[in-house]
C-alpha cells in the first residue's frame, strides 16, 4: 500500500527512545525524511545511526529542551537548512513528574505547561506557515489516555494533556482549507521507559515491586497486556499518510480497550 510518504519531511519531537523513535523509524521505513531532537546528545547519535543503518533514510538530529523556546526555534531552523520545508510535525514529549495536588509546587505546574502545551503550540507556530504555503500537512500530538480517563498521581498530565486536546481541535477549523490536518493519539499504558519510572514509583508506597504493578496494570487491560511503541506508532503513520486526509479534529485512543467510556 501506498501511503504517499516517500519523500517527506518529518519531525518527531522527544523522539531519541521510547514512543518517539518508534515513530521516527516507522517514517522512515516509509520513505521520509527523518529529524529527531531530545535533550540527550548521545542518545540521538546512536538513534541516527539505528535509523541510517536499517532503513538508509537521512537523518538529521538536534539536541533541544522542549522547556527552553531557544532550544525549539533552533531545532526548526537546523531542520528547515538541512531538509527544507517540514511536512509532519509530531508533537511527542515525555511525562511530567508524578504526584497528587498538594505535593506540586508552582514551577511544577510552570514546567509542565512549557514541556506539554507550549511546545506544540510553538513547533506548530513556526511550522504552519510553510505547510499553508505548500497546501499540505500534517500535525499529530501524542498525548496520553489521561485526557480520556484521569490516571492517580499524574494530576499534571490530566491537566495540561488536555489544554493540547482543545489547542488541535481549535486549529484544526483554522488549517483544514490549507489541507492540513491536525489530531491526537492518546496512547494508554505502553512499553516505555516512562511506565517502568511509573511502576517503581508507585511501588515505593504500594510495597509490591514494579515486576507486580507492570503485570497487574496488563490484567486490567482488555487485550491483557501492554501496548508496545510500534504500536502507537503505526497510527502516527496512517495518520501522516494520504489517505487519512479525510479525518481532522479527532483523539483517537491506542489503549487495548481499558477506556471505560463510549
Amino acid at each position: 500500500m501506498d501511503l504517499g510518504l516517500n519523500g517527506k519531511t518529518a519531525l518527531v519531537t522527544a523522539s531519541s527512545k521510547g514512543i518517539g523513535k518508534a515513530v521516527a523509524e516507522l517514517l522512515a521505513s516509509e520513505g521520509c525524511r527523518v529529524a529527531i531532537c531530545s535533550r540527550s546528545k548521545q542518545n540521538l547519535e546512536n538513534t541516527a545511526a539505528e535509523i541510517r543503518k536499517r532503513y538508509e533514510s537521512d537523518v538529521t538530529w538536534c539536541v533541544c529542551d522542549l522547556n527552553k523556546l531557544r532550544d525549539i526555534e533552533n531545532t526548526f531552523a537546523v531542520v528547515k537548512k538541512q531538509f527544507g520545508t517540514i511536512d509532519i510535525l509530531v508533537n511527542n514529549c515525555g511525562g511530567p513528574i508524578q504526584g497528587n495536588f498538594r505535593e506540586l509546587k508552582d514551577e511544577d505546574w510552570q514546567n509542565a505547561f512549557e514541556q506539554i502545551l507550549l511546545s506544540a503550540v510553538k513547533f506548530s507556530n513556526l511550522i504552519i506557515p510553510d505547510m499553508i504555503l505548500k497546501e499540505w500537512g500534517r500535525i499529530i500530538n501524542i498525548t496520553s489516555v489521561s485526557v480520556t480517563q484521569p490516571v492517580d498521581d499524574l494530576i499534571l498530565s490530566n491537566s495540561l494533556r488536555r489544554g493540547v486536546i482543545g489547542f488541535a481541535k481549535t486549529i484544526s477549523n483554522e488549517v483544514a482549507k490549507y489541507n492540513i490536518t491536525v489530531n491526537n493519539i492518546a496512547p494508554g499504558y505502553t512499553l516505555t521507559n516512562r511506565l517502568y519510572d511509573l511502576a517503581v514509583h508507585k511501588g515505593k508506597t504500594s510495597g509490591m515491586s514494579h515486576e507486580e504493578i507492570l503485570s497487574d496494570m496488563a490484567k486490567n487491560i482488555p487485550v491483557n497486556r501492554l501496548g508496545r511503541p510500534e504500536e502507537v506508532a503505526s497510527l502516527v503513520v496512517y495518520l501522516a499518510s494520504n489517505l487519512a486526509g479525510y479525518i481532522t479534529g479527532t483523539t483517537i485512543t491506542v489503549d487495548g480497550g481499558r477506556t471505560q467510556g463510549y
